[in-house]
């Protein structure tokens, strides 16, 4: 087989001693892959660049494909982004996979039986990082979630339990409250999911949901989720299973796939050579796999599961072996635990369940085709920024602006309805929702004369949001209370 080439990211903190010792595993046991480095993240942010990458990483990272990344540190306030948004937005990753199992009983774990894997949506949802302070007292954040984002991910959660030969794939929304956002991730994935027959679905409020995971992790194999609850649920099942730092995540695109581990840059331990580079080196077994390598994964996670079967382990494992009342254990550094893992390469582990990967090859099509869905303009809400009146007189106001064809239908304040019939026990903001709504279709010109109506009574609009009717079916959510 031919070399791959690859990028690698040093990354940050406790990035570049546990980038060493996984590249030094990682060419010890024959992985045919050729580098190239660049620098990304806290001394690129602190040299002006609020990204974080340097134009010239981006055509390396664009021309190999393939990256694998230690853990960046992104500088606290000035505006900074994260890298990993970045990076997973800009190529198009959207499926971060995340497989977590047990290794009881060498780690021990409360659910010996766990072995799933979260597939997080990776570009949506809440990570869109659109928010705004949008008066004295209210901020707002946007959720995005989108029929092509969603079928994506979706498709791809099928496809790799069918392809892994696992059995079932649990989705999780909040949908009983999102009845629109997470309501189009579910109903998607009960359509998706009824061209899979052979594998059985179900779907848990987050809620319970996560209360399962926490409490059950063997019940499941495949978690898909919205990027936000993904990411919760991901570091809650790794830490289930021993440790956050023993875990390794693929992000998967259509050309491009990022490997990184899911811990942080911890940099009050850089330098110390205390650091697992369990978690990378678990990400760099799931790229060898991408790029058809499997043999070479398989003899590295070997001999990692008999470094820790021979109970070698750095400080982290080791604090958890003690508080379990297991003391023969050996705790090494950073460099030693590597070479651990590569004194073992070409052996098995005799407990825990040796590795075995098939060829993966998911290549995912959408079927999914909305473009041409017509939506039918029926009202607008104008949001208000108003200090002193109370509903009822910002309501009176709003009835005398009006217009022939857009009546104000009600008020709400952070989502409960205030008028008509205000609540006084109600706690109330600054920050104003009204709600006009037409019988029929209207235009923006309606909207702009009702706007100007409104400026003239003295009010401050600060945003508007459209209404929409797809079909004889709302497209907007009900105010609490409406």
């Amino acid at each position: 087989m031919d070399k791959v080439r690859i990028t690698i990211a040093r990354g940050d903190g406790i990035g570049p001693e546990i980038m060493d010792a996984v590249l030094r595993i990682l060419f010890s046991a024959g992985a045919k892959i050729d580098i190239d480095e660049i620098e990304v993240g806290e001394k690129i942010y602190l040299s002006g660049n609020t990204s974080g990458i340097p134009e010239s990483a981006w055509e390396i990272i664009k021309k190999n494909k393939i990256l694998l990344k230690a853990p960046i540190t992104t500088p606290q306030g000035g505006g900074y982004k994260s890298i990993n948004v970045t990076i997973r937005k800009t190529l198009g990753l959207y499926a971060n996979l995340r497989p977590v199992r047990s290794y009881h009983p060498i780690i021990p774990c409360k659910s010996p039986n766990m072995n799933l894997v979260i597939v997080r949506e990776n570009e949506e949802d809440l990570y869109g990082s659109i928010e705004y302070q949008q008066t004295s007292e209210m901020t707002m954040a946007l959720k995005l979630i989108s029929i092509p984002g969603t079928e994506k991910v979706i498709r791809f959660a099928f496809e790799y339990a069918k392809a892994t030969g696992r059995k079932k794939v649990t989705c999780m929304t909040k949908d009983n409250i999102l009845k629109i956002t997470d309501g189009l991730f579910h109903k998607l994935f009960d359509e998706i999911g009824n061209e899979y027959p052979e594998i059985e679905k179900d779907h848990w409020i987050i809620d319970i949901g996560m209360a399962k995971l926490a409490n059950s992790p063997e019940i499941f194999e495949v978690v898909v989720l919205p990027n936000l609850y993904g990411d919760i649920a991901s570091d809650v099942v790794a830490e289930i299973a021993g440790s956050i730092g023993l875990a390794g995540s693929a992000n998967i695109g259509d050309e491009y796939a990022m490997f990184e581990a899911i811990h942080g840059s911890a940099p009050k331990y850089a330098g110390l050579n205390k650091a697992n580079p369990s978690g990378l080196l678990n990400a760099a077994i799931m790229m060898l796999v991408h790029i058809g390598q499997g043999d070479i994964a398989e003899k590295i996670e070997n001999a990692w599961l008999k470094t820790l079967e021979d109970k070698v382990v750095t400080y982290d494992i080791a604090r958890i072996l003690k508080e379990n009342g297991i003391t023969d254990y050996k705790e090494v550094g950073t460099k030693e635990f590597a070479d651990a893992v590569i004194e073992r390469l070409g052996e098995e582990p005799k407990v825990l369940k040796p590795a075995k990967y098939p060829s993966i090859k998911i290549k995912i099509k959408s079927t999914k085709n909305v473009r041409n869905t017509k939506l039918t303009l029926r009202g607008v809400d104008i949001f208000l920024d108003e200090r002193k009146l109370k509903p009822n007189e910002i309501g009176k106001l709003l009835e005398e602006v009006q217009t022939e064809k857009l009546k104000l239908i009600m008020i709400t304040n952070r989502g409960q309805k205030v008028y008509p019939a205000e609540i006084v026990e109600t706690l109330l903001t600054d920050h104003w929702r009204c709600r006009f709504e037409s019988e029929s279709e209207i235009t923006h010109k309606d909207i702009r004369e009702l706007l100007e109506r409104i400026e003239a009574k003295g009010l401050n609009w600060i945003k508007i949001e459209n209404l929409y009717y797809i079909g004889d079916k709302r497209a907007y959510s009900l105010g609490q209370g409406q």
